[in-house]
């Protein structure tokens, strides 16, 4: 048997302190209804008795606080992720790769939006991987604090990805590219996340990351007529002209585009718990490259991969930490003391450069 799952009869049941105390802010109770109202919308499970041996992926809310270029608060936003590590390789999920479009495409195609003229607009999939279709039957527990009380002992056999799944951002992309093309969009050999569509004279051009878009057409029909029916089929928000992608602050002048990952490099800083460091004027010293056993091992390596590939994306606007950064991400399979400590003057460097 299945059941129905609304929300009018969801209850709160007892739940983690952490979103216990969020369902009594009413910023963060809010988003949590938005998330869930969101997932019934989009059919995203069927709740069904929990079978006999099955692999029951947990699942935890994730509660973020969205902010504008200028630091201010955007939003509330309150996820319900599964915990992909406990899926089956093989049973729960098969392939997982997912492609996202490369920083040299950004500014590639920013420079044709420039040259020629062209609208940019900012475009926003809400709850994007929740698109994707799943051909394996994965089943996961209720949402914490919304059980239905007629069912509390049923599981959701998800029909549609959820975040946290291993395949969610490969189902997403796939639904996506799927939808795109039978507008008349294809993804060019160079980079599958860059779609393009041709009709007659006109050209539209498409950048996919995740969730986030950036789309420009020689015209303005033809932009529009996209937009519409990508709001046709999916959740998308129109966040007007280009301004704020993945970080990079873009402003639009009569002579072209300014990037600045000016908050990007301070929060990164922070992330690192270096933001009163001393700065220093140079990204590396003379020594034209690091050798592999520079040291003892790092103790947290996960930590020297997230700063790693955090320094890979600012070298999108700043090409002079360029040559530091490539000496760093050589040493992501085996990093120790002395290729942090490069990852700590490089830090020190854009301490003193921000802008």
């Amino acid at each position: 048997p299945r059941y129905a799952c609304s929300a009018t009869t969801s209850t709160v049941s007892p739940i983690p302190a952490s979103a216990r105390a969020a369902l009594r802010d009413p910023n963060w109770k809010a988003a949590m209804e938005a998330e869930y109202a969101a997932l019934l919308a989009n059919r995203t499970w069927e709740l069904v008795p929990r079978p006999l041996g099955a692999n029951v992926v947990t699942s935890k809310w994730v509660f973020r606080v969205k902010y504008k270029p200028d630091g201010s608060i955007d939003r509330y936003k309150a996820r319900w992720v599964v915990r992909g590590f406990s899926q089956r390789p093989g049973v729960d999920f098969g392939e997982t790769f997912s492609p996202v479009v490369k920083p040299a495409t950004i500014r590639t195609v920013l420079s044709l939006v420039a040259s020629r003229g062209w609208q940019a607009r900012q475009l926003d999939i809400s709850n994007a991987f929740l698109h994707g279709n799943l051909s394996e039957r994965v089943y996961c527990q209720q949402p914490m604090g919304f059980v239905d009380p007629s069912h509390p002992d049923a599981v959701c056999l998800l029909s549609k990805s959820l975040y946290g799944l291993k395949q969610a951002p490969r189902a997403g992309y796939e639904r996506f590219a799927g939808f795109i093309a039978t507008i008349g969009f294809t993804p060019t050999g160079s980079d599958t996340s860059l779609f393009v569509l041709r009709r007659g004279q006109d050209m539209a051009i498409l950048l996919l990351y995740v969730d986030d878009m950036i789309i420009t057409a020689s015209s303005s029909a033809l932009l529009q007529h996209v937009i519409a029916e990508l709001q046709r089929e999916f959740a998308v928000k129109d966040m007007g002209d280009l301004h704020f992608f993945l970080g990079v602050e873009v402003t639009r002048s009569a002579s072209g585009f300014r990037l600045s990952q000016a908050q990007y490099a301070k929060d990164l800083l922070d992330r690192a718990g270096m933001s009163n460091c001393r700065p220093i004027s140079t990204p590396i010293d003379v020594e034209p490259k690091l050798p592999a056993a520079s040291g003892a091992p790092v103790p947290d390596q996960s930590e020297y991969r997230q700063l790693a590939g955090a320094l890979q994306w600012l070298t999108l606007t700043r090409p002079d930490i360029a040559h530091a950064v490539q000496q760093i991400c050589l040493h992501m399979h085996d990093p120790r003391e002395g290729h942090l400590a490069l990852i700590k003057r490089v830090l020190r460097y854009i301490q003193g450069t921000t802008d």
